[in-house]
C-alpha cells in the first residue's frame, strides 16, 4: 500500500521567519490520521528566513535528522557543541536523557530544510550531535544511507533506532529498487523533481506513506532528489 499525501494537503504554518509544512501531526496542526508512520514520528519541510532561527529549547527521547536542501544550518547546543551544516550534508541529534539546542539561519538567503524525528529504540542515554557532508555526485543513481541504527551501515551518521534515512539523485528515465523486507514501513519524499513509486506518481515535496510493499521501484520523470526513511 502507497498512500501518497500531496504537499498541498500537508499542515502548516506561517511564522513570518519560518514557513512549515508538516507530513505529520505537529505542535498547531494535529491529524489523528497523520501520527506517525511507525518509529516515524515528524516529518516537516521548513523555510528558515535569513538571519533567523530556532531559540534554545529542549529534547529529549528523540533522534532527529536534518536534511539540508538549500543554504545552511548553525547548530549550537548545550554539551558545547557548535556547527554549519550546508546543503547536501546532514546532522543528527540523539536528544537521550535531554539536550537543549538552538538552529540558525546564518545565511544571506533563505535556508530549506528537511527535519525528521525517529522514535529512538530506548530512552534515556547520553545525548550527541554529529554531522557530515554527503555529496550528490556520491548519490547519483543509487542509495546512500545518510543515518541508520542499522548494523553494517558503519559509513552512515549513528542513530539509536533500527531505521534507515537515505539519500539519492536519478536523472529522468532513471529507476532505482529498494528491499524493504517483511513489515517493515517507509516514507518516501522528492525533495526536487517528480517521481513514480510502485506506479504512483509523486511530485516534488509530496510524501508517499509505504507499507506492505516488500520492495519499491521509484521511476523518475524529471531529475530529482529523494530522501527515504526505512522505518519499522
Amino acid at each position: 500500500m502507497i498512500d501518497r499525501r500531496e504537499f498541498a494537503s500537508l499542515g502548516g504554518a506561517d511564522h513570518g521567519w519560518l514557513k512549515a509544512r508538516h507530513h505529520f501531526s505537529f505542535a498547531g496542526y494535529h491529524d489523528p490520521a497523520r501520527m506517525g508512520h511507525g518509529a516515524l514520528r515528524v516529518w516537516n519541510d521548513d523555510e528558515i528566513a535569513p538571519g533567523t532561527g530556532f531559540p534554545p529549547h529542549p529534547h529529549a527521547d528523540m533522534e532527529i535528522i536534518t536534511y539540508v536542501r538549500e543554504g545552511a544550518i548553525s547548530h549550537k547546543d548545550s554539551l558545547g557543541n557548535e556547527g554549519r551544516t550546508a546543503a547536501g550534508d546532514v546532522q543528527v541529534m540523539s536528544a537521550g536523557s535531554g539536550i537543549r539546542h538552538a538552529e540558525y539561519n546564518q545565511e544571506a538567503g533563505p535556508t530549506r530544510i528537511f527535519q525528521i524525528w525517529i522514535l529512538p529504540d530506548r530512552a534515556g542515554g547520553t545525548p550527541t550531535w554529529s554531522a557530515r557532508p554527503f555529496p550528490k555526485t556520491d548519490r547519483s543513481g543509487r542509495w546512500v544511507t545518510l543515518a541508520s541504527g542499522v548494523d553494517g551501515d558503519d559509513d552512515a551518521l549513528p542513530i539509536r533506532a533500527a531505521a534507515r534515512v537515505l539519500g539519492a539523485t536519478l536523472k529522468a528515465g532513471q529507476s532505482l529498487t529498494y528491499d524493504l523486507g517483511a513489515g517493515r514501513k517507509a516514507y518516501l519524499v522528492p525533495a526536487t523533481g517528480a517521481v513514480e513509486v510502485n506506479g504512483v506518481k509523486l511530485a516534488a515535496r509530496d510524501g508517499a506513506a509505504i507499507s506492505g510493499e516488500p520492495s519499491i521501484t521509484v521511476t523518475a520523470s524529471e531529475d530529482s532528489e529523494l530522501v527515504l526513511v526505512d522505518a519499522d
